[in-house]
């Protein structure tokens, strides 16, 4: 076993079951993503080669990242991340998991409309060239590009974040089959941006996220890490 497995097996404080399993959008078909957060020992940071900020595997589909490359991107509004700690399907979850989870409050703020709002563009863009480029664009992009806006309208408008999906479940997964014109599909983007937009605006998150409660809780992980 790596070094890296040797982190993500022995150390991880945080697994999960990300993608369509934790959205309510998973069918037959659909694979099992893995997403997780080791805490690498802290004596380990000493050495000139310092511990990996993100490992993929060792299984299938798998992929983590070290608490303090994972709470920077959080803090950030990284919706992958951000999306790791909402989660409803947990598979290992450590004392220090729980800490992280219930700071989960901490990394939010208003950033988000910026952070969801690029990657929902930039899927959008991917899917327009892909169109233009094939004749058609990838069905699973655009779903998970409005899944996103529904996710972001509804943690802007409520404070709170919630990746299910809900009563979308089936229009979504028309979309990702390819059954809705796409004329339906812009027409639904700029609904739910202008929801998003909407929502930002009475938004009860704070402008900025909670870093130094973050940054206080890494800190003590550390720490910890020398007992």
């Amino acid at each position: 076993m790596s070094y890296a497995e040797e982190l993500v097996v022995k150390h991880t404080i945080l697994a999960v079951v990300a993608g369509s399993r934790s959205f309510g959008l998973d069918t037959d078909a659909s694979d099992t993503d893995r997403r997780g957060v080791y805490v690498a020992p802290t004596a380990d940071f000493w050495r000139l080669a310092k511990p990996p900020t993100h490992v993929e595997g060792p299984l299938d589909e798998q992929f983590s990242w070290e608490v303090e490359r994972f709470c920077a991107l959080a803090l950030a509004g990284n919706p992958n991340l951000l999306e790791v700690l909402h989660s409803p399907v947990v598979e290992r979850c450590t004392e220090l998991g729980e800490e992280l989870r219930a700071l989960g409050p901490a990394f939010l703020s208003r950033r988000v409309h910026r952070t969801f709002g690029r990657y929902a563009d930039r899927q959008l863009a991917r899917a327009e060239s892909r169109r233009e480029r094939d004749g058609g664009p990838k069905w699973k992009h655009v779903l998970h590009l409005l899944r996103l806006l529904l996710s972001a309208e509804h943690l802007l408008r409520t404070g709170g974040m919630d990746i299910g999906v809900g009563p979308y479940r089936e229009r979504l997964l028309a979309v990702g089959r390819g059954e809705t014109d796409w004329d339906d599909v812009l027409a639904w983007r700029g609904e739910l941006v202008r929801g998003v937009d909407a929502a930002l605006e009475h938004s009860p998150l704070p402008e900025e996220p909670d870093t130094a409660r973050v940054e206080a809780w890494l800190m003590s992980v550390r720490r910890r890490g020398l007992e």
